[in-house]
């Protein structure tokens, strides 16, 4: 097996401590072509269907890829900015912020990037940056609060991937979830509570999650429960009764049955029920993308007012606002102790045992 190697390496370099920031991904553009493309990484993925291969590869490549890349690039076209994807430009002022604030607090040896899960820009090439300029120990924090095999597991599966073909394998610290870190249920209860000062408390708050089959938390994956768990920490915060929030699932793909309740079928039965008005907030999404502003935005509010709702809005995610940068700062920095090191230490203990080599004791 051919090694990825370290080229050019100096042993007076200094080392530094890499932040790696990871989110699921996006097509290049929304194109039939490029959403094929993604498509086709994401839904290979064996962690986000798992389907016996042969069959899925014929239901995959048979089916879903004739038709699905057409409809989905329509949907991606109504969100595209000038500045590009949604997820991909929050993604990238989440670590330019996280970079700038770490730096801020004296954090000067430490690298930050982002990478996708799927499509650009990926593990290889970012961590390949990184170890070039001297990344020896690696904390990943994926921005799924929420831990799900077809998410934070998937990305150390890409992660490992990688490592497995590496000569020279840094420290690393796997931030798998963080469903109940204080820090983060403030900010997101914070959000929640700036949009009520400015336009009022609605008949029901809904907070939304990303579905995943019902199967999976059958075989043992946490993520109904830390969903859950969120929601709880959220409310209280909030000072919100049993009556007064709901938590929902979207985003289900498929005809097996998925997580309930979903989010689509209440909001067609809330009006019914004497639900006039709602507010939505999806904590498990770190930075705005297709589910939340499409499909929550713009989908379910026509299921809302088509039902009989007469009052929706959708509450953006924490995405690069203040708050979350401090959260999630905070959280990394929880997952740095021990890790300080001065770049004078590193240097002297380095040329120290060279000389050594060189010329003995």
């Amino acid at each position: 097996m051919r090694y990825i190697n370290t080229s050019n390496f100096d042993h007076q370099q200094n080392d530094k401590i890499g932040i790696l920031l990871t989110n699921l991904g996006t097509p290049d553009e929304p194109t039939p072509k490029a959403l094929k493309r993604y498509l086709k990484q994401f839904l290979s993925d064996p962690r986000v269907v798992e389907v016996p291969r042969l069959l899925w590869w014929l239901i995959l490549n048979g089916v879903i890829l004739q038709f699905r890349p057409r409809r989905s690039a329509k949907a991606y076209a109504t969100v595209f900015t000038e500045q590009g994807s949604p997820l991909l430009f929050h993604t990238q002022a989440q670590r330019d912020a996280v970079a700038a604030q770490l730096q801020q607090d004296g954090l000067n040896d430490v690298v930050v990037e982002f990478a996708m899960r799927y499509g650009n820009p990926g593990f290889d090439s970012v961590l390949e940056k990184m170890f070039a300029q001297g990344v020896r120990k690696l904390i990943v924090l994926p921005l799924y609060p929420q831990y799900s095999a077809s998410t934070s597991a998937s990305t150390f599966d890409e992660l490992a991937r990688n490592f497995m073909r590496r000569r020279w394998l840094p420290d690393l610290r796997f931030v798998s979830h963080y469903p109940d870190y204080a820090p983060f249920i403030a900010a997101a209860a914070d959000k929640i509570r700036q949009h009520w000062q400015q336009h009022g408390k609605a008949d029901k708050l809904i907070l939304s999650y990303h579905g995943i089959p019902k199967r999976y938390l059958l075989n043992g994956d946490p993520y109904h429960c830390e969903c859950y768990k969120t929601s709880r920490l959220i409310a209280e915060q909030l000072g919100l009764s049993k009556e007064e929030y709901l938590t929902t699932f979207q985003s289900r793909f498929g005809r097996e049955e998925w997580l309930k309740p979903y989010t689509d079928e209440t909001l067609k039965a809330l009006p019914a029920q004497g639900v006039k008005s709602v507010q939505i907030f999806c904590p498990g999404f770190s930075a705005d993308c297709l589910e939340t502003i499409e499909e929550i935005g713009e989908e379910n509010k026509e299921y809302f007012l088509h039902a009989g709702g007469q009052r929706y809005e959708y509450i953006s995610a924490l995405n690069a606002e203040p708050q979350h940068i401090d959260a999630l700062c905070q959280l990394i920095k929880d997952n740095l102790h021990g890790w300080h090191v001065t770049q004078d230490s590193q240097r002297a203990a380095r040329a120290s045992d060279l000389n050594r080599e060189k010329y003995g004791d």
